[in-house]
């Protein structure tokens, strides 16, 4: 009896392994699409997306930063009133913020350095307190020999009349004051003052307690500080040391916290 022949049916087709191949090697290709075009993005369209995600109203007042496939779509429904938001007007989106005008302070600060130029003509203490305008404001230079005894920080009795009318000025306008102490480089070491620093921090302290006695001021206006010989006008020498021993009284902006200054 002849054996009967088993009949296997070719098939034309791939392995079955080359369907998980094929796979594998698709979703390789679209992780580096994916990479590829993640590190194509454009940054001006990316941080204005960002920005608007921050402020919810400026999808409201604002264009989209980003195209839109039909824009005529939008535009009729914004004039037709169907995308409104719960504010009634877009004049509630006005900027306010602190000190954000800069031409306000520098009319101040101006303001401020006329006053005090009057006052010093007024009075004829321009020969001995000499007045600038800085960036922190205005700043009051009183040369050591009309205040001071050498190596002392005692008021002397002929600088106390321009004290007082400084004080008097401190009454008529509300701004912050500090008053620095400064000193030659010759050094100096005594049971007082062991060094420049604490010189010039007690000249800086005597100055302004006595404003603060003499005057009724606020004292929480007032701030101090020495500066010893680390801040010269000019280089220190035999026949510049007079002009580095000083006092300098710094009006400073109303807006400025004393704690801001250096």
């Amino acid at each position: 009896m002849k054996r009967r022949e088993i009949r296997r049916n070719k098939s034309g087709g791939a392995p079955k392994w080359m369907v998980t191949y094929s796979d594998m090697i698709t979703l390789i290709l679209v992780f580096f699409i994916l990479l590829f075009s993640m590190s194509q993005i454009d940054h001006a369209k990316f941080d204005a997306i960002s920005e608007s995600f921050q402020n919810r109203m400026i999808f409201d007042f604002y264009p989209s930063p980003v195209p839109i496939e039909n824009p005529t779509e939008s535009t009729d429904h914004m004039e037709s009133g169907e995308m409104t938001n719960e504010f009634d007007t877009p004049t509630q989106m006005d900027d306010i913020t602190d000190n954000d005008n800069p031409e306000e302070e520098e009319d101040s600060l101006t303001d401020l350095v006329h006053n005090v130029e009057n006052y010093l003509d007024e009075y004829e203490l321009n020969n001995v307190i000499s007045a600038s305008r800085t960036e922190r404001g205005v700043v009051l230079v009183l040369q050591e020999s009309i205040l001071f005894d050498s190596g002392e920080a005692e008021i002397l009795d002929e600088g106390k009349p321009f004290l007082d009318r400084i004080g008097i000025l401190f009454q008529d306008i509300p701004n912050n004051v500090k008053v620095e102490g400064h000193t030659d480089a010759r050094p100096i070491s005594n049971f007082r003052y062991p060094s420049n620093w604490e010189l010039s921090g007690a000249r800086a302290s005597s100055v302004v307690r006595y404003l603060i006695n003499e005057n009724e001021l606020d004292i929480a206006r007032f701030s101090t500080v020495g500066y010893a010989d680390t801040r010269p006008v000019v280089p220190n020498s035999p026949e510049s040391w007079s002009q580095n021993r000083r006092v300098e009284i710094v009006i400073l902006e109303t807006a400025i916290e004393k704690g801001a200054e250096n």
